[in-house]
């Protein structure tokens, strides 16, 4: 195993390479790994829908309409409530507030469990999306159709169960393969707003759940006594340490993911997307070599992999970060190649 002084420095280092600050002037690590990742990728496969063509023989009707109508409302709704967010045995409450003014969305997050709780604030427009974190509109990305995604997922609408009081539907999300993860999404039948979120693994143990535990169509009024941190939200951008190494590419990829965006070969960081799921491959030249080894930490369906390593005699540093199964994050740190 690689040398860290703990596992969290493994994300810690992954962050710091990212070349992209945090979407709120206070951030915590729950915070950005588990409400900004599900909500992210989850409206972005939405829009990917919305952006697709209306026909794809592998995607039945009354999935297409339910997404649909989840992209058409999720972004342009106002609404408020506490939600609960559990990975493994340790779970955490906060209290949630959405609101959309002039073409801005706004959400306040605010811990409402453990010690230092605090309100996070992110002011960005309706279009703009944080790279580390969430899906880029993938239908542009990946083929402009549903058949993108009904091709690495399947899709089932059924019944679904009461939360926070009202009527949902439930979508099942399904990988084909092992590379990526299951979810399930009760979808509120009036809005369609994601009321609850499971990401599952392949033995069908739940990674994370996100739920709201009270909503209310509405946003929340901001209390004079909770102070709010300013933030910024820059578009995506790549800084310039990020832009300086040596050529690179990977030689396997899991069938449905695409580059996020066109970068030089020589960035220090590639992000790629199937729609649903997303994860950034970083490369570090190293000026001497380290021990080989790997370093592994998983904080609900995120995943920060480190490998060292030498390629074509020159030490590297290797990182995998998103929500990808371990072995898909060992198998792509594997598959890294100078050009």
């Amino acid at each position: 195993m690689l040398d860290h002084s703990g596992t969290s420095s493994i994300f810690k280092r992954a962050f710091s390479r990212s070349g992209c600050g945090p979407c709120v002037g206070r951030p915590s690590d729950f915070a950005r790994l588990s409400y900004k990742a599900l909500t992210g990728a989850l409206l972005s496969l939405a829009a990917a829908f919305t952006l697709a063509q209306p026909q794809c023989d592998a995607l039945a009707p009354s999935v297409a309409r339910l997404l649909q109508a989840m992209s058409s409302n999720a972004q342009r709704g106002n609404y408020s409530g506490v939600v609960t967010l559990q990975r493994g045995n340790d779970m955490q409450i906060m209290e949630l507030s959405h609101r959309v003014e002039n073409g801005q969305a706004s959400e306040e997050l605010s811990r409402l469990t453990g010690q230092d709780a605090l309100v996070e604030r992110t002011d960005h427009p309706t279009d703009c999306m944080h790279p580390g974190h969430q899906l880029l509109r993938s239908a542009e990305i990946i083929d402009g159709s549903f058949c993108g995604l009904a091709s690495v997922y399947r899709f089932r609408v059924q019944p679904g169960d009461r939360i926070a009081g009202r009527a949902s539907l439930r979508l099942r999300v399904e990988p084909k393969d092992m590379y990526r993860f299951g979810h399930v999404l009760e979808l509120d039948q009036d809005t369609a707003l994601i009321l609850k979120s499971s990401t599952f693994a392949a033995d069908q143990s739940v990674l994370e759940q996100f739920q709201f535990a009270s909503i209310s169509m509405a946003p929340r009024q901001p209390a004079d006594a909770v102070v709010e941190y300013e933030a910024t939200h820059p578009h995506p951008h790549e800084s310039e340490h990020l832009r300086r190494g040596v050529a690179w590419d990977l030689a396997w990829l899991p069938e449905g993911f695409m580059p996020t965006d066109s970068v030089p070969k020589e960035s220090q960081r590639k992000s790629y997307t199937d729609g649903l799921a997303s994860f950034s491959v970083f490369l570090e030249p190293l000026g001497a070599a380290i021990k080989p080894g790997e370093g592994v930490e998983r904080q609900g369906s995120t995943v920060a992999y480190t490998r060292g390593t030498l390629l074509d005699r020159r030490p590297v540093l290797v990182t995998v970060l998103g929500e990808i199964p371990t072995n898909t994050a060992r198998m792509l740190a594997d598959s890294v190649r100078l050009q």
